[in-house]
């Protein structure tokens, strides 16, 4: 009786660990893995986005998904023949759903950064971008000064929380309690500026501009250029292992750079004007 006992505990022992080791090296295949040929059998890429980060992917009033990164990423696999599948996730969880295989690409404003190199690979940028400091003009916040013991709103896992924290001379140490307050959306952030419940939100320009833009009382809000800041740029995110996806990504922009297309959906979102136009080192 007592030898069973034992073999029982050995076993309650034994097998959860199998199962973790297990769970660990299907999630390290999935990670090194080239599925490009996969992708192709099943004639999709599902890719990760926030579904409210306007103008790179956001939804109508009616429902239907919409933006800069959409019409690009399809434009991009339409060179393919593969369907283009876009899933709303959590975007502080992006990296995790990435390794998870729950989706094949981040593609949604997604900035490149030495942190994040680390745990994906990178497309080729397509697009430049800047952190921005968003005030209401009522508030008489002109600079990053102005915002000393003022209230920060920032995206939770955003490029504009990684900068705050990475440079915390330039803003963190002089907002209140030198900690920001983090939001699950841009919207969100949006609700407590106009409430005056935060005095500013740094995030990406590209959302600045054409959210402000589009708003009835556009003149109310004040964007800060933090040019003490370099500029940023845009790519997809996928895993490591897909050198072929990567390959295939990179050309099919570079394709629709030299056929006109990119400038079109370029003009498309942010005006013919705009400084985020396409250039031979975008």
């Amino acid at each position: 009786m007592k030898k069973i006992k034992a073999i029982w505990l050995l076993l309650l022992l034994v097998v959860p660990m199998f199962l973790l080791g297990g769970c660990e090296s299907v999630t390290t295949r999935a990670n090194t893995q080239d599925t490009w040929s996969r992708i192709q059998r099943r004639g999709k890429v599902t890719i990760g986005l926030d579904d409210s980060f306007v103008p790179m992917g956001f939804r109508q009033k009616n429902g239907k998904l919409v933006g800069y990164d959409i019409d690009l990423a399809k434009a991009v696999f339409k060179q393919y023949g593969i369907k283009v599948d876009f899933q709303t996730i959590d975007w502080s969880m992006k990296e995790t759903e990435l390794k998870n295989g729950t989706i094949d690409l981040l593609w949604n404003g997604y900035s490149i950064n030495p942190d994040r190199q680390k745990k994906v690979a990178f497309s080729r940028p397509y697009l430049k971008n800047r952190q921005v400091l968003v005030t209401k003009k009522s508030s008489h916040i002109n600079n990053l000064n102005d915002m000393a013991g003022k209230s920060l709103g920032v995206q939770n896992g955003s490029t504009g929380q990684s900068v705050l924290d990475a440079k915390p001379k330039l803003l963190k140490d002089k907002i209140k309690n030198k900690s920001a307050v983090l939001y699950d959306t841009f919207p969100d952030a949006f609700i407590d500026l106009n409430a005056n419940r935060i005095q500013g939100i740094l995030m990406d320009q590209v959302y600045a501009d054409y959210y402000v833009n589009h708003q009835k009382d556009k003149n109310s809000y004040r964007v800060y250029d933090t040019k003490e800041l370099p500029a940023e740029y845009f790519g997809v995110g996928m895993r490591k292992g897909d050198k072929t996806l990567r390959k295939k990504i990179n050309r099919g922009l570079g394709n629709l750079q030299k056929n006109g297309q990119l400038r079109k959906i370029n003009e498309k979102w942010f005006g013919s004007n705009s400084n985020y136009l396409g250039s031979d080192n975008d």
